[in-house]
């Protein structure tokens, strides 16, 4: 298939705390160097987008030598941390703003909706807004008529239709602009993550909406989320921004363990400075990984993902082979909703171990965030027997998946079954 969207060398800077370049003297030798046929002066300066760093330099490229092309029908997934410049690059493509260097090439009518309220006027109704839109996009008023019912039954606002959408809530102003754009039949739809702002069956809804536009009538679709779990189910391909800069372009699937890789980069599972902790410290927790099913280090996994624990251990004059074991997770209420304990399981550890393992092959945990519990205690439960106990170890994070093979993301909260296997290193 030929290619609809092409980017080369992008480029994007800005000066902080300013509009624009900030001053008349910047203006002017911009221009003076621009009239002598030179290359802008302040494109050969400037910091890279680093925003937990302060830079050097008043200017900051906020998109820097940027290079991809999407081909027709395709689903790109455009992924990165917040700041990366996700955002920056959906607004050149959609010409809202200019590169400061390089050069977009599209083929074809593009519809954005990249922040609430993007494209749709105010004081216009509903009704007016899908008109106007429809005649930026360069289609006849019969053609607009002809798409009005299914915009309007789409995005569910009939009864505000004739309404100022300035009196819309921003779920209703979300389904009616995506619903503009999604059915106003542009070559290239470009989404930003302003579809979080819907509830989750809105959500549902457009997704699909979108896997249909691209499978089922060939048009392209530029995606940005923080949903790994709708990068995956959605888009072919996907492009990871670092710091303004192409971390990775490639496969989905290898681009969001990429993405998932750095998000855990700065992953701390050392215990030994955890001072809220209870017991007699004659077996004591020192470190703890988390593993997912590719053997990366990670605390964020998905839904029915396999998982181990690897958890490290030092001892004093003590008999570890009667050492009970408990590694628990908790829910967001702090609430106990599974726990594996190793007398129960059958294991016990041997005097040569200072690190054991707990596998879990199918963690199904629905989507949210659960903290582990850690729990060691000599031969018996009693609390005058607690060697080490330690609430909230480390957190972990789950991302939804299609857990029943149904069309819909498994709802987040409560758990379903799992099991977990001990051994020792």
């Amino acid at each position: 298939m030929s290619s609809v969207i092409q980017v080369e060398n992008l480029s994007k800077q800005y000066r902080l705390g300013t509009v624009g370049t900030g001053s008349f003297s910047h203006d002017f030798n911009r221009a003076w160097h621009r009239i002598r046929g030179k290359e802008d002066p302040y494109l050969k300066i400037g910091d890279v987008n680093d925003r937990t760093q302060r830079g050097k330099s008043d200017y900051v490229w906020a998109l820097k030598d940027i290079n991809f092309e999407v081909k027709q029908g395709e689903v790109m997934g455009i992924i990165g941390r917040n700041g990366a410049g996700k955002s920056t690059l959906l607004k050149i493509l959609s010409r809202t703003t200019s590169p400061s260097s390089g050069s977009v090439k599209i083929k074809g009518r593009v519809a954005s909706l990249l922040e609430v309220g993007t494209g749709f006027h105010p004081e216009l109704s509903g009704r007016d807004n899908i008109f106007l839109n429809g005649a930026i996009l360069g289609m006849s008023k019969q053609e607009i008529k002809s798409k009005f019912d299914e915009i309007v039954d789409f995005s569910g606002v009939e009864r505000y239709i004739d309404t100022p959408v300035k009196r819309y809530s921003s779920g209703m102003y979300v389904r009616l602009a995506f619903g503009v754009a999604a059915h106003l039949e542009p070559e290239i739809l470009i989404v930003d993550e302003v579809l979080a702002v819907g509830d989750a069956e809105f959500q549902k809804k457009a997704l699909g909406k979108m896997k249909e536009v691209s499978t089922k009538e060939g048009r392209t679709v530029l995606f940005v989320s923080h949903n790994m779990g709708a990068i995956r189910a959605l888009c072919q391909t996907a492009i990871i921004l670092k710091n303004g800069t192409t971390h990775y372009i490639g496969e989905v699937e290898d681009g969001v363990s990429n993405y998932l890789r750095i998000s855990s980069e700065n992953f701390q599972g050392s215990l030994l400075k955890r001072t809220d902790r209870e017991g007699n410290g004659k077996f004591k927790f020192i470190n703890i990984d988390i593993k997912n099913e590719k053997g990366e280090r990670t605390n964020t996994l998905f839904c029915n993902e396999s998982v181990s624990f690897l958890i490290q251990f030092t001892r004093e004059g003590i008999d570890v082979s009667r050492i009970i074991l408990s590694l628990g997770l908790k829910d967001q209420n702090n609430e106990l909703i599974a726990f594996f304990t190793s007398d129960e399981m059958g294991f016990y550890l041997n005097e040569d171990s200072n690190c054991y393992q707990l596998d879990i092959p199918h963690l199904a945990l629905r989507a949210g965030d659960y903290s582990v519990w850690l729990f060691a205690s000599y031969q018996t439960t009693d609390p005058k027997d607690f060697c080490d106990v330690i609430d909230s170890a480390i957190m972990i994070s789950i991302l939804p998946i299609d857990f029943w093979v149904s069309g819909k993301m498994i709802r987040a909260r409560n758990t379903a079954f799992f099991n977990g296997i001990y051994s020792q290193l």
